[in-house]
């Protein structure tokens, strides 16, 4: 029986049972339904695949031989780029070298011109990239370089047109990075600072931060920690240099001292202690880093004249050379001889604290009398000039020209930052705060308890 019939026989049955009965009447309906569905389901919906006609396109493809397609090699012009680090002892010749480089209108190039020249003067580790021709005939060579500008890199680049060469050094932006560590002293502060991985020059400016506290010569002790976040500059993922430590906190035999940077406008900015209190007028607890006293401020024996007599400052004994830094912002009131002091500096300071720096081997470039100088800056050089039996540094700590005990001197209270100013700071600090938070993960477990 056709489909179609079946659907007309079955709808007939359930009418004349629904007349009975209502559940009857239910069922038909869906009875009548699924007959729909299965009838609708069985109908054809798209032609069979294997009825379709199969058309086929066939295209001959001519496959060069090898040897034409080496041929072709060989007649084109090949280019070559290699990428090389500078060694230590590196010469401009072979450094060329292992750049696949033959070309000596290249090296005299770059020997004669000034800008090229550079290339020889790169630092170990730094890269050099340089495409050359299957002769070794120099195309172009690069390098990046730290600029005079802090902060800032230059790309030096040497290019060749025809059979004669140029060389540009152009500026290029760096990306700036905040890093941030942390540490424990075991043995040495820059045994520390070595294990995590802090570089020497934000080490040595974690030392001036908290000069002004602690003195890094004697007070340090094993267990002592340090937190510290500064600037990077990078360059296609290298280190090109580091930059401002923007804050440090260092924990001594148990007291925690803080300090962060804060821009004061117009290209200036200080340090200050997380109160707000500026530690720039603080002197220094110490003029040498990592020195010790051989001479206190006491009576004693002269080593030359052999008489009992007051000592008026304090020794510091280094090495001949070693950096001799300003206590505190100044003028220069005095350089040169001064009988027994030999090499003498004697700064100038606010109010009326001035001090005085002896037995210098030289002074440091540009220190004269009116020259001002801050805190930290180097104004000489540790020696044995006039009358000492071995290089150390005779420090004097004066008040209105009288001599007095370094070590004991309380000076004034330094200044704090306006009201105007306070907003900006505590929003610096808050960031500062988090970042030491999370250096210190024991104490965000104690603070979400």
């Amino acid at each position: 029986m056709p489909t179609l019939n079946k659907t007309r026989h079955f709808a007939q049955v359930a009418r004349i049972f629904s007349r009975t009965n209502p559940r009857i009447m239910l069922f038909s309906a869906l009875f009548l339904a699924v007959c729909a569905f299965g009838a609708a389901a069985v109908a054809p919906l798209a032609p069979d695949a294997a009825d379709l006609p199969v058309r086929q396109i066939t295209e001959q493809l001519e496959i060069p031989t090898l040897a034409a397609q080496m041929q072709a090699l060989e007649d084109g012009d090949q280019q070559f780029i290699h990428e090389e680090k500078v060694l230590r002892g590196d010469t401009l010749a072979s450094l060329l070298q292992r750049l696949g480089v033959d070309d000596a209108a290249a090296n005299k190039f770059i020997q004669a011109n000034a800008t090229a020249r550079q290339v020889i003067q790169q630092k170990a580790g730094k890269t050099v990239r340089a495409q050359t021709n299957e002769d070794g005939e120099l195309q172009w060579l690069q390098t990046s370089m730290a600029d005079s500008h802090e902060n800032q890199v230059k790309n030096v680049t040497i290019t060749r047109d025809n059979d004669s060469f140029s060389a540009v050094a152009n500026p290029v932006p760096l990306e700036r990075r905040i890093e941030m560590h942390a540490g424990q002293i075991t043995s040495s502060l820059f045994a520390a600072t070595d294990a995590a991985q802090i570089p020497d020059a934000v080490a040595s400016q974690l030392v001036d931060m908290f000069s002004t506290n602690i003195d890094f010569r004697s007070d340090l002790r094993r267990g002592d920690r340090f937190e510290i976040v500064y600037e990077t500059f990078w360059q296609n993922g290298e280190l090109v240099s580091t930059g401002k430590v923007l804050a440090g906190e260092f924990t001594n035999a148990g007291r925690s001292y803080q300090s962060i940077w804060f821009d004061e406008g117009a290209g200036s900015g200080s340090y200050y202690g997380f109160d707000g209190k500026s530690m720039k007028k603080a002197f220094l607890k110490s003029p040498i880093a990592f020195t010790r006293i051989s001479s206190g401020f006491s009576m004693r024996i002269h080593p030359i004249s052999g008489q009992w007599k007051q000592h008026t400052g304090v020794d510091f004994a280094a090495p001949s050379g070693t950096p001799i830094r300003a206590s505190a912002d100044g003028v220069v009131d005095a350089a040169g001889s001064s009988g027994g002091y030999g090499n003498l500096v004697v700064l100038k300071h606010w109010g009326s604290y001035s001090t005085a720096y002896g037995h210098m081997s030289k002074f440091a470039p540009g220190v004269r009398k009116g020259v001002k100088v801050k805190q930290g800056d180097v104004i000489g050089y540790v020696g044995q000039t006039g009358w000492a039996t071995g290089p150390h540094l005779h420090y004097e700590f004066r008040v209105s020209n009288k001599a007095q005990d370094p070590m004991k001197i309380k000076v004034e209270q330094p200044q704090t930052l306006t009201a105007g100013d306070m907003p900006r700071f505590n929003t610096a600090l808050a960031d500062v705060r988090h970042r030491f938070a999370l250096l210190r993960p024991d104490d965000i477990k104690t603070a979400t308890r």
